[in-house]
Protein backbone atom coordinates (compact mmCIF):
# COMPACT_ATOMS: atom_id res chain seq x y z
CA UNK A 1 0.00 0.00 0.00
CA UNK A 2 1.10 3.42 -0.47
CA UNK A 3 1.27 6.63 1.75
CA UNK A 4 -1.71 8.76 1.76
CA UNK A 5 -0.29 12.04 -0.05
CA UNK A 6 0.54 15.11 1.63
CA UNK A 7 0.27 18.21 -0.76
CA UNK A 8 1.34 20.43 1.78
CA UNK A 9 4.91 18.66 2.88
CA UNK A 10 7.74 18.13 0.65
CA UNK A 11 8.34 15.09 -0.87
CA UNK A 12 11.37 12.76 -2.24
CA UNK A 13 10.82 14.47 -5.63
CA UNK A 14 11.40 17.81 -4.74
CA UNK A 15 14.87 17.45 -4.22
CA UNK A 16 15.49 16.43 -8.01
CA UNK A 17 13.01 19.03 -9.43
CA UNK A 18 14.05 22.10 -7.01
CA UNK A 19 11.78 23.80 -4.21
CA UNK A 20 10.31 26.09 -7.17
CA UNK A 21 8.50 23.52 -8.39
CA UNK A 22 7.47 22.73 -4.54
CA UNK A 23 6.65 26.17 -3.57
CA UNK A 24 4.44 27.03 -7.12
CA UNK A 25 2.72 24.26 -5.87
CA UNK A 26 1.91 25.17 -2.43
CA UNK A 27 0.56 28.77 -3.52
CA UNK A 28 -1.75 27.16 -6.22
CA UNK A 29 -3.31 25.04 -2.91
CA UNK A 30 -3.17 27.67 -0.54
CA UNK A 31 -5.25 29.71 -3.89
CA UNK A 32 -7.46 26.88 -3.97
CA UNK A 33 -7.82 26.95 0.05
CA UNK A 34 -8.72 30.45 -0.14
CA UNK A 35 -11.62 30.34 -2.74
CA UNK A 36 -13.09 27.15 -0.40
CA UNK A 37 -12.84 28.98 2.94
CA UNK A 38 -14.36 32.66 1.58
CA UNK A 39 -17.84 31.79 1.87
CA UNK A 40 -17.27 30.62 5.38
CA UNK A 41 -15.89 33.43 6.91
CA UNK A 42 -16.66 37.25 7.94
CA UNK A 43 -17.59 39.37 4.49
CA UNK A 44 -15.37 42.10 3.53
CA UNK A 45 -12.42 40.43 4.77
CA UNK A 46 -10.41 40.28 1.67
CA UNK A 47 -9.29 36.66 3.18
CA UNK A 48 -5.82 34.80 1.42
CA UNK A 49 -4.42 31.88 2.93
CA UNK A 50 -0.79 32.24 3.26
CA UNK A 51 0.18 28.91 4.51
CA UNK A 52 -1.35 25.76 6.07
CA UNK A 53 1.31 23.41 7.54
CA UNK A 54 0.89 20.90 10.82
CA UNK A 55 -2.65 21.75 11.15
CA UNK A 56 -1.77 25.52 11.40
CA UNK A 57 -3.86 27.62 8.76
CA UNK A 58 -2.46 30.99 8.40
CA UNK A 59 -4.59 33.67 7.20
CA UNK A 60 -4.37 37.11 6.33
CA UNK A 61 -7.09 40.12 5.73
CA UNK A 62 -7.04 43.96 5.44
CA UNK A 63 -9.67 44.71 8.27
CA UNK A 64 -8.42 44.70 11.95
CA UNK A 65 -11.72 44.49 13.05
CA UNK A 66 -12.39 41.59 11.37
CA UNK A 67 -9.19 39.29 12.20
CA UNK A 68 -9.98 40.44 15.81
CA UNK A 69 -13.70 39.00 15.35
CA UNK A 70 -12.11 35.88 13.89
CA UNK A 71 -9.87 35.66 16.42
CA UNK A 72 -11.88 35.44 19.34
CA UNK A 73 -14.37 33.27 17.54
CA UNK A 74 -11.38 31.11 16.99
CA UNK A 75 -13.06 27.68 17.76
CA UNK A 76 -16.49 28.18 15.95
CA UNK A 77 -14.30 28.67 12.79
CA UNK A 78 -12.28 25.98 13.52
CA UNK A 79 -15.23 23.58 13.66
CA UNK A 80 -16.87 25.02 10.43
CA UNK A 81 -13.61 24.55 8.63
CA UNK A 82 -12.24 21.18 9.33
CA UNK A 83 -15.57 20.06 8.15
CA UNK A 84 -13.94 20.92 4.46
CA UNK A 85 -12.12 17.76 3.14
CA UNK A 86 -8.55 19.76 2.42
CA UNK A 87 -8.71 21.32 6.38
CA UNK A 88 -9.79 17.60 8.53
CA UNK A 89 -6.66 18.06 10.51
CA UNK A 90 -6.97 21.72 11.34
CA UNK A 91 -6.38 22.52 15.05
CA UNK A 92 -5.50 26.54 15.17
CA UNK A 93 -5.75 29.67 13.06
CA UNK A 94 -3.16 32.09 12.72
CA UNK A 95 -4.11 35.58 11.42
CA UNK A 96 -2.32 38.25 10.52
CA UNK A 97 -3.13 42.16 8.97
CA UNK A 98 -2.47 42.49 5.52
CA UNK A 99 -1.58 45.87 4.60
CA UNK A 100 -3.59 47.23 0.96
CA UNK A 101 -1.19 47.58 -1.63
CA UNK A 102 -0.66 51.08 -2.31
CA UNK A 103 -0.85 52.77 -5.96
CA UNK A 104 2.48 53.60 -7.06
CA UNK A 105 3.73 57.05 -7.18
CA UNK A 106 2.97 59.51 -10.02
CA UNK A 107 5.88 60.34 -12.14
CA UNK A 108 6.45 63.69 -13.26
CA UNK A 109 5.62 64.37 -16.85
CA UNK A 110 8.84 65.60 -18.64
CA UNK A 111 8.01 67.81 -21.48
CA UNK A 112 8.82 66.92 -25.02
CA UNK A 113 10.39 69.66 -25.87
CA UNK A 114 12.95 72.42 -24.02
CA UNK A 115 12.35 75.95 -24.03
CA UNK A 116 14.74 77.78 -25.74
CA UNK A 117 16.11 79.53 -22.92
CA UNK A 118 16.98 75.58 -21.72
CA UNK A 119 18.02 74.59 -25.15
CA UNK A 120 20.06 78.15 -25.06
CA UNK A 121 22.11 77.30 -21.72
CA UNK A 122 22.75 73.63 -22.76
CA UNK A 123 24.41 75.18 -25.86
CA UNK A 124 26.70 77.44 -23.64
CA UNK A 125 27.36 75.07 -21.20
CA UNK A 126 28.44 72.69 -23.91
CA UNK A 127 30.85 75.32 -24.81
CA UNK A 128 31.97 76.05 -21.57
CA UNK A 129 33.08 72.70 -20.61
CA UNK A 130 36.37 71.36 -21.31
CA UNK A 131 35.41 67.24 -21.43
CA UNK A 132 34.60 66.69 -25.16
CA UNK A 133 32.47 64.25 -24.61
CA UNK A 134 30.04 65.62 -21.81
CA UNK A 135 30.29 68.83 -24.00
CA UNK A 136 28.73 66.90 -27.29
CA UNK A 137 25.96 65.21 -24.85
CA UNK A 138 24.94 68.67 -23.63
CA UNK A 139 24.67 69.78 -27.20
CA UNK A 140 23.08 66.93 -28.43
CA UNK A 141 20.48 67.30 -25.73
CA UNK A 142 20.15 70.93 -26.65
CA UNK A 143 19.62 70.24 -29.92
CA UNK A 144 17.10 66.58 -29.44
CA UNK A 145 14.89 68.14 -27.67
CA UNK A 146 13.45 70.49 -29.80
Amino acid sequence: MSEPKKVFQQTRQHIKTGNLSFLTKQVTEWQKLTKLIQPLLPPNGEWQVVCYQYGILTITGENQALISQLGYLQKQYISQLSQIHELKDLQKLQLRLRTKPQNKPKTANIPKQLSPATQEMLQSAAAFVNDPKLSQALARLARDKK
